[in-house]
């Protein structure tokens, strides 16, 4: 017998969210709240983490009454493995993003990328600076040749530690070599993370999750960190502009192509090749007024930050963006992309094309987009979108809500910028009580939570409390749609963090950029330790991944907290079957990293356990409330 389905008040805040569901609803579209009820209840043993399919002896599931594997693991080994597995698919992915870049930057150099460049010559001599690169004197092509190697060798084998370590306070660096943590290459972590949980190697649950925390760092500062930093160097870095979000910020004149992944690399020669007067002269040659690029998850972060392209959605919004029925294409490169989106643009007249050979999607349009030819690709893609708006159904089309405004541009550069050049302005306002910390919301949505709920829910309390709040990902466009991020959402904020705020004329929650660009905040956080003389640990910072769902989740919380940085999730990862793994990593981490893991699914509850830490966290500088 078939479920009832839930009550489309209990599955979003959003009313634009709760059109596109009815409409889903009345035109027989399947969602993901659908399938999620399909699947539910889940497998407790998968849900506590204590299944292992690691070897054909098993598959395996411990309890109290059968607490071994066929091969003798308990559950705190084959939790442990799980987990340790878990973060490595997320550091790899993440990771594997930053490999891209540098091989678009090898292209470069190469002359083999005519359709990219080097945007920031500046940033592209700071970094070469920062890990020991000759840079006086010499030509830019010959430094960045060099960076590239350099780069190119942090995923490698033959490196005590990844180049971007020279961040990080030495006293955290410390830490690292006496727990056996420090990063040494992206890759070498994670093939020794496959080898480990093989069955027969790692049985010590401890020594498996000092592994996993070591190869989250080497994603957090070495893989991540490299393709926020070369997507700025190509790209360019980051500035204050303002921008629109929700669904309404797809036109019903216009030719609609929304872009969705996680890769600049594709997306920013689509939206260059959109605007090309000949692609326009066609699109209104079929009735259109013009060409609307606009963005769902990551990849619309990285658009949004540096080109002001607004967004159309996070996660959750991403089926319900195709069933408005007014979007030509969906252009995917990977990450978080959702396969049922293929059925779902099968529905309407939407052309979906998958760009990328390690994210092929049945049933869609393939192009191997590659730099040598991506702007004669981006101008294909752009061409199926104009001319499937003739086979556009204008019956079925519905747009709801009005836009709504959103600040966005906040990279470290234009931050340090607007404090005069120097951090000293915002180490004063931290002094001061006037911000009393900083908290990152980042990260996803996950239908098993209502949709935005927690992330707005805690972006609010938290900025009541005088506490900044800085986003990336899914969140961002939540932050947006809430008018949390627009210099007037200071009205919402505690009595200093208006102050602040205000004198600068920026939100209360400042855009960080796409979910790869954490990295921003963990070397934001390492400057302000650095220029304090403490570890980072010491400072009154915390990181939340409220409706997380993905690897790359697991893998940012960990190095997060392996950082130094207390860390909540909004429910727990799948590790409730070992109480030994549960106990590190809410308690253990603490003595070991000085932070920790915490788990809570209510916003205010959240925010009240921030609030504690921070006010010990002060009180350990010296510093008044």
């Amino acid at each position: 017998m078939a479920k009832e389905p839930r009550p489309i008040d209990e599955l979003t805040i959003w009313d634009d969210a709760k059109a596109m569901l009815k409409k889903a609803r009345r035109e027989g579209v399947e969602t993901v709240h659908d399938r999620l009820d399909q699947q539910t209840p889940h497998c407790k043993f998968c849900e506590l983490g204590t299944t292992c399919r690691n070897c054909t002896m098993g598959p395996c599931r411990v309890s109290e009454k059968r607490p071994r594997g066929v091969c003798g693991a308990d559950a705190d080994v084959i939790v442990a493995r799980n987990f340790g597995r878990f973060v490595t698919g997320g550091a790899a992915g993440h990771s594997d993003h930053g490999r891209d870049l540098i091989e678009v930057l090898e292209a470069i150099v190469e002359g083999e990328a005519p359709d990219y460049k080097i945007t920031d010559e500046g940033k592209l001599f700071r970094l070469a600076g920062e890990v020991g690169i000759e840079t006086e004197g010499r030509e830019l092509m010959a430094v960045a040749e060099d960076l590239m190697e350099c780069f190119f060798a942090d995923f490698g084998s033959r490196k005590k530690s990844v180049s971007l370590l020279s961040r990080v306070p030495e006293v955290r660096k410390e830490k690292w070599a006496k727990l056996g943590m420090t990063p040494r290459g992206v890759d070498r972590e994670i093939a020794e993370m496959m080898h480990r949980t093989h069955m027969g190697c790692d049985n010590d649950a401890p020594n498996t999750l000092i592994h996993a925390a070591r190869t989250a760092l080497a994603d957090g500062w070495g893989g991540s960190m490299i393709g926020t930093e070369l997507s700025d160097v190509i790209f360019g870095t980051p500035t204050p502009k303002m921008s629109t979000a929700n669904l309404a910020v797809i036109k019903e004149d216009k030719v609609n192509l929304l872009v969705h992944g996680h890769n600049p690399v594709v997306s920013e020669m689509i939206l260059a090749a959109a605007r090309e007067p000949e692609m326009v002269a066609r699109a209104k040659e079929l009735g259109a007024t013009g060409i609307n690029v606009a963005g769902l998850c990551c990849t619309g972060n990285e658009l949004l930050m540096r080109q002001g392209i607004p967004m159309a959605g996070n996660h959750l919004m991403t089926e319900l963006a195709i069933i408005t029925g007014a979007v030509e294409a969906v252009v995917v490169d990977y990450q978080c992309i959702m396969p049922s989106l293929v059925q779902i643009s099968g529905c309407y007249h939407t052309k979906f094309i998958d760009t990328a050979n390690k994210a092929r999607f049945t049933g869609a349009i393939h192009f191997d987009f590659q730099p040598r030819t991506a702007m004669k690709q981006a101008r294909e893609i752009v061409s199926i979108a104009i001319e499937a708006f003739a086979e556009r159904d204008a019956g079925r089309v519905e747009i709801p809500g009005e836009p709504i405004e959103i600040m966005t541009g906040f990279s470290n550069e234009a931050v340090i910028e607007a404090l005069g050049g120097t951090l000293d302005p915002l180490v004063k306002a931290i002094a001061d009580g006037d911000i009393r910390g900083a908290v990152g919301i980042v990260g996803c949505n996950n239908p098993k939570i209502k949709h935005d709920s927690l992330n707005v829910g805690l972006t609010k309390e938290l900025i009541k409390k005088d506490i900044l709040v800085i986003v990336t990902g899914c969140v961002t466009t939540a932050a947006g749609k809430a008018g949390l991020l627009v210099p007037e959402a200071i009205e919402m904020a505690g009595p200093g963090l208006k102050k602040i705020c205000g004198a600068l004329g920026i939100p209360p929650v400042l855009h960080y950029g796409s979910c790869v660009d954490n990295s921003r905040i963990i070397q934001l956080c390492a400057a302000l330790a650095n220029e304090l003389g403490v570890d980072i640990s010491d400072l009154p910072v915390g990181a939340s991944s409220p409706e997380w769902y993905s690897e790359k989740a697991a893998a940012i919380g960990l190095y997060a907290v392996a950082s130094g940085i207390y860390t909540h999730l909004g429910h727990p990862p799948n590790i409730l079957g070992s109480e030994t793994v549960t106990n590190l990593a809410v308690s253990g981490l603490e003595d070991l990293v000085g932070a920790s893991f915490f788990i809570e699914p209510d916003a205010v509850k959240t925010a009240e356990m921030f609030d504690e830490r921070i006010k010990a966290k002060r009180k350990g500088l010296g510093l008044s409330e």
